[in-house]
């Protein structure tokens, strides 16, 4: 059951990532690459129609991992309390900045909220890419200084960074220079599917533009790709054992290189099949990561406290049966949710009504 659970629950974030970060990079593109007025309406409209659906997947999967696995969600959230904070204020402000851009016929009522939009959006895929980064490093859980737990071994506190930002340290800091590598891998990732999104629902006068920055961003994203994993195996040097002694799981980064480099023969492709292969190097980037990891969900960085496993971080088996109904219910009602907003907004945007 805990297996069940933690495929459903990532499945769901990957489902968030590939949505919602279309969102992200349409942000990005919005404050760097939309200079007409007729260009900004129109790229914040590729993501003002669908981010509010968009986000019903994180927070479903959120109440399943408060749910499924408590351990890990009382974990994380207390030792990770500060940068959530920042993720909060993050969405807060992309959302009103799509949603109060319009409300006021100023340029510069429309700039401010431009920024709001395309900063936080920005922000938003570079934190995310950051809390990828030291799920993947690990956490100093219990605290320990100088071999002994100082809290309860499921608990720890980062600081936003240490002095010496580094990831080798004993009780390295959210952000250090592996974790920014990685959040500059979400942020050219998911500027490179917000560039795809917004060719496929668009007509936008930047569209032929966009497609010269995904080959450039690309050739960026492949080689920060292979220097994360060189700088991966010096931080974590059994990251990759998993693969080697499960080669099934060889298929995940497969997926993410086949679609990584497919990206470089974007221009003979339909809209669509480009957005489908940025799409998958999210999902593939996403399950490798965890394929490398598991059953490991949130790993120590000390040997004095444990790293939490699906199996000691989860419910008891009787909760996860009794929510297994409710759960399912919950994804066929997510599901239908999707396909009717998808299904209301198919087709080129460009002259629908946000609703101002």
């Amino acid at each position: 059951m805990e297996l069940f659970w933690y495929i459903l629950i990532a499945l769901f974030m990957a489902i968030f990532f590939v949505l919602d970060g279309y969102d992200f990079g349409v942000g990005i593109i919005h404050l760097f690459f939309a200079k007409e007025e007729r260009d900004k309406v129109v790229v914040a409209k590729a993501a003002g129609l669908f981010w509010d659906s968009n986000e019903v997947w994180l927070v479903a999967a959120g109440g399943m991992l408060f749910m499924a696995f408590p351990v890990l969600y009382a974990s994380a959230f207390s030792g990770f309390y500060l940068p959530l904070i920042m993720v909060l204020w993050l969405i807060i402000f992309r959302a009103i900045g799509l949603e109060f851009r319009n409300l006021l016929p100023y340029k510069m009522w429309h700039s401010l909220w431009d920024v709001s939009f395309g900063v936080s959006s920005l922000l938003l895929a570079l934190f995310f890419g950051i809390a990828l980064g030291n799920i993947a490093r690990g956490v100093n859980l219990g605290n320990v200084v100088d071999g002994v737990a100082t809290q309860e071994s499921i608990y720890f506190f980062l600081p936003l960074w240490t002095n010496d930002f580094s990831p080798f340290h004993s009780s390295p800091g959210v952000i250090d220079w592996f974790t920014i590598i990685i959040g500059l891998i979400s942020v050219l990732t998911l500027a490179i599917h917000g560039a795809a999104w917004i060719i496929h629902k668009t007509n936008a006068s930047i569209n032929e533009k966009l497609k010269t920055v995904i080959t450039r961003l690309n050739i960026a994203l492949v080689i920060l790709t292979f220097f994360s994993l060189f700088v991966w195996q010096l931080i974590v040097p059994n990251s990759l054992d998993n693969f080697f002694s499960t080669p099934l799981l060889m298929v995940f980064p497969l997926i993410y290189f086949a679609a990584l480099f497919g990206l470089f023969a974007h221009k003979k492709m339909k809209d669509v099949h480009r957005f489908y292969l940025t799409s998958l190097v999210i999902i593939g980037g996403i399950t490798s990561t965890l394929a490398s990891m598991f059953p490991v969900i949130m790993p120590s960085t000390n040997d004095v406290c444990e790293s939490l496993t699906i199996y000691n971080a989860s419910a008891a088996n009787e909760g996860l049966s009794v929510a297994f109904v409710w759960g399912i219910i919950g994804v066929v009602l997510a599901i239908i949710y999707f396909i009717a907003q998808k299904r209301f907004r198919s087709g080129k945007i460009d002259d629908m009504d946000y609703g101002h």
